[in-house]
Formats: C-alpha cells, sequence, structure tokens
C-alpha cells in the first residue's frame, strides 16, 4: 500500500461495520484458538487494511452454523482510511462466506454491545415433505405440517419481560435470566413459516429453544397453552429441544438514531428506547 493509505493519524478513531455472514462453516462468532470463527476472519482482515493489529466488539455473537444479515461491530484505528477504503480493503480480504455492508466513523461513547437497545432473530423453517437442497444451509427442515397461526398465538406468552430460564442453555454465562421480548412473529408464506423475534437481549441459545418449543404445539403434539407453562416453570429440562443452527439469522441490532448508522440498525420513532447516551456494560 502507498500514499495516503499509509498516513497515520495520532488520534485514534473508533469505525463501526456492518457484517453479513454464512455461519455454516463457521465455529460461532467468537475468536477461538482452535478453530475457525467469525471474529477471527475479521480481524485478519481488518488488520491487513489497518496495517496495525485491530480487535473488534459486536452487537451480539452467534453460535456455531448461526448466520447474521447485519451484525454491527466497533474497532479503533489511527489509521486514515475513507469508509470505501474499510469495506473494500475487508472484503478483499475476507472468505466468500463474509462480508462488509459498510463502515461510519462513530463517536468514542460508542459501543456496538451496550449501544444497543434491541436485538432482532429470524428463524425460517422449510415445511413441506421433501427437504432443502438450494436452501439447506438456510433453513430447518419439517416434514410434519405445522400449525403456524397457532405457534403465533402460543408466543405471545413470552412478550415482556420475564425469566427465560426455560429457554436457556445451561453453558449460559448471562448475570441473569430475565429478558424483556419487544415482539414475536409466527408466519407462513407458501412451505415457508418463519419466527421473527425483537428483544433487547437474548440468552444463550434462547432463539432456538423457544423454536424448539414451538414446533411441538404447530404439529399439534401440545396445545398453544404449553408455552406459557414453560415459561412460568423455568425448567429448561420439560421444554422442547433446541432447534438446529441452519435456521437462525441475527437479523440486525436497533440503536438510537444519535449514532447516524444506517436504517437497517436504527430504530424507528417509538421503538423501545431506555438506555442512557453514554452506553454502559
Amino acid at each position: 500500500m502507498r500514499g495516503s493509505r499509509l498516513r497515520r493519524d495520532p488520534v485514534s478513531m473508533r469505525i463501526a461495520l456492518g457484517i453479513e455472514y454464512d455461519g455454516t462453516e463457521f465455529l460461532g462468532w467468537q475468536r477461538l484458538a482452535h478453530g475457525r470463527s467469525v471474529q477471527g476472519v475479521v480481524e485478519a482482515a481488518l488488520t491487513r487494511v489497518a496495517a496495525h493489529p485491530v480487535a473488534v466488539t459486536c452487537a451480539g455473537r452467534t453460535d456455531a452454523g448461526v448466520h447474521a444479515r447485519c451484525q454491527v461491530v466497533h474497532f479503533d484505528s489511527d489509521a486514515v482510511r475513507s469508509e470505501r477504503a474499510w469495506v473494500l480493503g475487508a472484503n478483499s480480504n475476507l472468505p466468500r462466506d463474509v462480508a462488509v455492508l459498510w463502515a461510519r466513523p462513530v463517536a468514542d461513547a460508542f459501543h456496538a454491545r451496550f449501544c444497543a437497545h434491541s436485538r432482532r432473530y429470524r428463524y425460517t423453517i422449510l415445511n413441506r415433505p421433501v427437504r432443502a437442497a438450494l436452501d439447506a444451509r438456510r433453513m430447518a427442515w419439517e416434514r410434519v405440517p405445522l400449525d403456524a397461526e397457532a405457534m403465533h398465538v402460543a408466543a405471545q406468552a413470552l412478550l415482556g419481560e420475564n425469566d427465560f430460564s426455560a429457554f436457556r442453555t445451561a453453558q449460559c454465562q448471562a448475570r441473569t435470566p430475565m429478558r424483556n421480548v419487544h415482539w414475536i412473529r409466527v408466519q407462513r408464506r407458501g412451505a415457508v413459516v418463519t419466527v421473527d423475534i425483537g428483544a433487547n437481549a437474548f440468552l444463550h441459545h434462547m432463539v432456538r429453544n423457544i423454536v424448539g418449543s414451538l414446533l411441538p404445539i404447530g404439529r399439534g403434539e401440545q396445545p398453544v397453552a404449553w408455552l406459557a407453562q414453560l415459561l412460568r416453570g423455568r425448567d429448561r429440562s420439560v421444554a422442547g429441544p433446541t432447534a438446529a443452527a441452519a435456521g437462525l439469522v441475527f437479523v440486525a441490532p436497533g440503536y438510537p438514531a444519535q449514532w447516524n448508522l444506517p436504517a437497517t440498525c436504527t430504530l424507528a420513532d417509538g421503538a423501545p428506547s431506555a438506555a442512557p447516551a453514554q452506553c454502559e456494560p
């Protein structure tokens, strides 16, 4: 690299990135010493662009096999690069299953995790007798016909702030099982059933465990009221199994408009917004 790309500003700047990835071939977001991670390949690519070591912080870690439409990260660098240079430079050094969508300089107070007021996930199920071929990496498969309306009605029991211990993996390291689900929708379009959910934050495997407990309701094996019973009982051992990772996509986090991020991750008027301007853990 020559010219302005190698100039260094003595004042470090904070940069936010939007990142899309197919999680099939990764062991998850978090950097690991023993396997391929999304964080690992992103940091390696940015280190080459910045010409110094780069460490990134994400809005929400995803598990092995889980995908993202717009994961948001931040990092600090004193390398002088344009937004376009960060995007194109990173993508030229990333594998085909990861892409940087955009880059924005942000205030030092911005924190990808602590400034996010919400997160959105979508779980997609191919509901037909024959398994997927083209979409096998991005959809779960259920051969038994599902009653999406019954699943939607059952899911409304999860709204609001609740103890989600029944849908929390034993390996979850969160300090509290309390989470606030803002909305949840289950709908069918042809052979595809989607579960969309937004909350302030999620526990480890929370979405996949919720879906795993909605499926018996959709198949008619459990009544609509069963999900509410599970929530009240707080017992993971009696809830449904963890749904497959392939169907889950981290859609985007939601930030207040003050951070000037793209519309896909900026909260609209009236959306949940209670965090302070200075973002704290």
